[in-house]
């Protein structure tokens, strides 16, 4: 559809004849009849210039798609014009590789797991990866690397995007979510001006098949090589843990004998906003006059549009365009721009009204031997002075420094607690990647390959600052302020909201509210801090959700009225206290599981797991209640939680394994007696979780998991058996799902680290370690048939698996997936049996039996302790011994009294 506007900028008369003729024409038009006409047409309007502001105006000519103006002829002269002022190239035809024999792929040196693609590399820090002559990944690799407000996704193949301060609403370059073609947003082009050869650090978009390319993913940074052409590119990115800049150092080393022209093009397609196609004709572009850069704008990005982006080569640029057609050309591509075809300067054009890019060019000059370093800023700032002192900043800057400083950090945050163990593909995803993907893409990105979020989900980000909460306790502090701050005053909360204005969704989804007590509770014992339930955080205000109404998405108001953390922990807690006709918990328009929208939509729905786990909750929170003398609310707490565990028992026992609930008509699933969804993992592992279960009954629950849901020839964990797919009943939109897929009865690894965590509380290690091994990308890629089976990243912890033919044991989601915090748990607490409680340190393993020991280096603050577990009884757990600087602690005690004095301390337990 269209919308016409045609400004009447004839002088105001008595008549108005001009005026009276268009309206006229205008309803003439609408009176006749249009066959076939679309529905969705555009409307037509006719104004009067003076009867408009100079700001509507001009506000009309920045939206226009087009602008013709009646005093420069007629529509066919002005188009006319229009193409004949510049001449736009047609695009160059493919290049043909060079070379087009097949490189193959040799497993570099010191590389651990290689598969024929890739391996770990620098003590598990790096993954490494070789792309040869005509192999590419079955899917993208990526890496994910941000601070706190800024970042971008590097994909080994050179795809990727990135973003400023929301990774959904205001993308600098467009995210892909592509994993055929990944067509990348940003490249890096090298020319050889003498013979016209054309190519670049990273595999795409211009393909070399005369030598292959060698790719680094490491934490908070990524690097290319590629050795063609007898020239060496070595191209660094990464971001600073500050500033909202992309760093790209792109190092050339001239390899042959003779002198070389070169010249180096950074191209990016602006977004500034959720999609290019919505955002390209608002961006606006100009050559910054003080520092060269361009800046472009986007002033119809709403909640972004004071902000200023910018690209700059470091000042070195002295050719450029804002003009996409040009650059590609007609029909042009990527892969072979047609400005980079010929000799013709950039036109250097840039403004309103072209299908906006940037495109900076640099010379260089190379002698045999020599080497030099172009770099390539993108970034955004909050306006144009704060994007020229950025520029400033960085340009003069020592950029070995700012790489160092961000390493630092992840090594400070990664090294916090490291382990060696007889499974050296654990001590890699535990030393390093689970908690990377944490906190860089769970916590700061809110994005990744397969979904560019940029919302805070309520229960999400909480369970990753667990995750994290002995390594960086302020930043999980942090948070459970911020979600503590979504919450409206009758407790319940938004399920997920966007930064930085808020808007986002009021649900009757059940656990969310319980999810804040919960984390609140893991957090104050890990650290201590008691003081944290005396902030004062203010409600948020909205309209309540209608009868029937499952959701409602708004931008809510913040209110004058604060209360402590405390009491926005309690009031999401006693707001869940609802119990159905079996005394089990409501389960709303969903629990845990989002998809289960229509078990209890119409409010009479009950969950088992919703029981377990507020069970679980109580029992945490209510101490913390008694201790600042809310004794009522203690003793409503414990009471109600007593009621739980006898409900739950009678009500949720099928016989051989607990139900998943009840739905609004009082029928059982998660039942021997469901034809659909028999048994589900969550409502077993929790029972032991919750410490809530009769013993026996939770050991049988278990033993039924492993018989029905872990598939070990497959290597798979399903959520539950069978999927959803033919039942009359009507659970929610999870029945939407392929069967075997995601939710609805694939892997969902999310839930099958719960089952690591409840195989460690019963003493089966060997389950326990057997399961935290299936789950490991690393173990599903272990051969190159592995890899194109499996196909995501063997460094990421993927959120699904499929379960079904022709693609049993293909990888979904990666990255993006609350599966990497609860999968480093699962290991570091469930089976190595580390548990920080403030100035203590609990030690409870549960190992295999065929471990003969482990070890754990912990940072506690100023002190360092060194821990060794060793198993010469060959069992599972309990110690016999245990000795802290060679004094030996009394008999059974498994408490480490820590200490903040600088010193190396020494920790020995003996199992047995």
């Amino acid at each position: 559809a269209v919308d016409l506007v045609i400004l009447n900028e004839r002088a105001a008369s008595y008549v108005q004849d001009l005026q009276v003729a268009l309206e006229t024409a205008v309803r003439t038009r609408r009176s006749h009849p249009q066959l076939l006409a679309d529905s969705a047409k555009g409307s037509l309007f006719v104004l009067r210039t003076d009867t408009v502001s100079p700001e509507t105006r001009a506000l009309l000519s920045s939206v226009a798609r087009v602008v013709f103006v009646g005093a420069r002829g007629t529509l066919a002269d002005q188009i006319e014009r229009r193409t004949d002022s510049f001449s736009v190239p047609a695009g160059a035809r493919r290049a043909t590789p060079s070379d087009n024999t097949r490189a193959g792929v040799t497993k570099p040196s010191e590389v651990e797991f290689f598969n024929g693609m890739g391996g770990f590399a620098a003590d598990g820090r790096e993954y490494v990866i070789t792309l040869d002559a005509v192999q590419t990944k079955p899917a993208p690799w990526i890496n994910v690397i941000a601070n706190p407000h800024f970042g971008f996704q590097a994909a080994a193949d050179g795809g990727g995007y990135t973003w400023s301060v929301n990774s959904r609403e205001n993308q600098l370059t467009q995210w892909s979510n592509d994993p055929v073609t990944d067509r990348p947003g940003e490249v890096l082009y090298l020319r050889d001006e003498d013979t016209g050869e054309l190519w670049g650090p990273t595999l795409t978009p211009v393909r070399d098949a005369s030598a292959p390319y060698h790719v680094r993913h490491g934490q908070g940074y990524s690097s290319f090589q590629h050795h063609s052409h007898e020239i060496a590119l070595d191209l660094l990115v990464f971001v600073p843990l500050e500033d909202p800049i992309k760093i790209s150092r792109l190092r050339i080393r001239n390899t042959s004998t003779r002198r070389r022209r070169l010249s180096v093009t950074a191209y990016v397609e602006w977004v500034l906003g959720v999609s290019r196609g919505a955002s390209a004709p608002h961006v606006v572009t100009e050559i910054d006059a003080q520092t060269g850069a361009m800046f472009a704008r986007n002033s119809w990005n709403s909640g972004f549009n004071a902000r200023v982006a910018f690209a700059d080569l470091a000042g070195r640029q002295t050719q450029w365009t804002g003009d996409r057609r040009e650059f590609l050309g007609r029909h042009g591509s990527l892969e072979r721009p047609a400005a980079l075809t010929g000799n013709a300067r950039f036109s250097g054009r840039t403004g309103a009204g072209l299908d906006p890019c940037c495109a900076l060019q640099a010379s260089i000059t190379a002698e045999p031997g020599e080497s030099s370093e172009i770099v390539f800023f993108l970034g955004e700032a909050d306006s144009a002075a704060d994007a020229q002192a950025v520029l400033g900043r960085y340009r003069q800057a020592d950029l070995d420094e700012v790489l160092e400083h961000v390493k630092c950090f992840w090594d400070e945050t990664l090294g916090a607690i490291q382990v060696r163990t007889p499974d050296r593909s654990m001590d890699i995803m535990l030393n390093r990647w689970t908690l990377y993907q944490t906190l860089v893409c769970r916590i700061w990105a809110r994005s990744a390959f397969y979904q560019a979020s940029g919302a805070y989900g309520f229960r999400d980000q909480l369970q990753d600052g667990m995750a994290i909460v002995t390594s960086q306790p302020s930043i999980t502090r942090e948070h459970l302020l911020r979600a503590a701050g979504r919450q409206f005053p009758e407790g319940d909360v938004q399920h997920w909201w966007l930064p930085p204005a808020g808007q986002g969704v009021r649900t009757r989804i059940s656990d969310d509210r319980i999810w804040l007590a919960y984390a609140a509770a893991h957090y104050v014992t890990v650290t201590g801090d008691v003081g944290i339930l005396e902030e004062n955080v203010a409600f948020i205000l909205g309209a309540d959700l209608e009868p029937g109404q499952h959701d409602a998405y708004f931008q809510p108001d913040v209110s004058d009225d604060a209360a402590t953390f405390f009491e926005h922990c309690a009031r999401g807690l006693d707001g869940g206290l609802g119990i159905g006709a079996h005394g089990l918990p409501l389960i709303g328009t969903g629990d845990w599981n989002d998809g289960m929208n229509r078990v209890g939509e119409h409010g009479r729905g009950e969950s088992v797991w919703l029981g377990w786990f507020l069970h679980a909750t109580l029992a945490a929170f209510a101490p913390l209640a008694a201790a600042r003398n809310e004794t009522a609310r203690a003793a409503r707490w414990t009471t109600h939680a007593a009621a739980l565990r006898e409900a739950l028992e009678r009500h949720a026992w099928d016989g051989s394994w607990y139900r998943r609930g009840y739905f609004d008509d009082g029928a059982p699933f998660g039942s021997a007696t469901s034809d659909e969804c028999r048994i589900d993992s969550i409502a077993q592992s929790w029972s032991v979780i919750s410490g809530a279960a009769d013993a026996s009954r939770a050991t049988q629950a278990m033993a039924a998991v492993d018989e029905q849901l872990i598939r070990h020839e497959d290597k798979l964990a399903l959520l539950f058996t069978p999927p959803f797919d033919k039942t009359p009943l009507d659970p929610g939109y999870i029945k939407g799902y392929p069967p075997g897929l995601r939710e609805n009865g694939g892997q969902y690894t999310h839930a099958a680290t719960w089952s690591v965590i409840a195989f460690a509380r019963l003493g089966q290690g060997e389950k326990a370690a057997e399961l935290f091994s299936l789950l490991n990308p690393i173990n599903r890629t272990s051969t190159r048939t592995a890899v194109l089976r499996y196909k995501v990243e063997p460094y990421a912890v993927a959120a699904d698996v499929y379960s079904v033919a022709p693609h049993v044991g293909r990888g979904g989601w990666t990255w993006y997936t609350g599966s990497a915090g609860w999968m480093y748990r699962a290991g570091i607490e469930g089976i190595l049996g580390f548990n920080l409680q403030g100035q203590y340190l609990l030690l409870t393993p549960c190992i295999p039996k065929a471990w003969p020991r482990f070890d754990i280096a912990f940072r506690y603050r100023s002190s360092r302790y060194e821990i060794s577990v060793t198993n010469p009884a060959r069992v599972n757990r309990g110690a016999v011994r245990t000795t802290l600087d060679g004094t030996t602690l009394p008999a059974g005690e498994t408490r480490i009294l820590l200490l903040d004095d600088g010193a190396t301390h020494h920790v020995e337990m003996i199992l047995g």
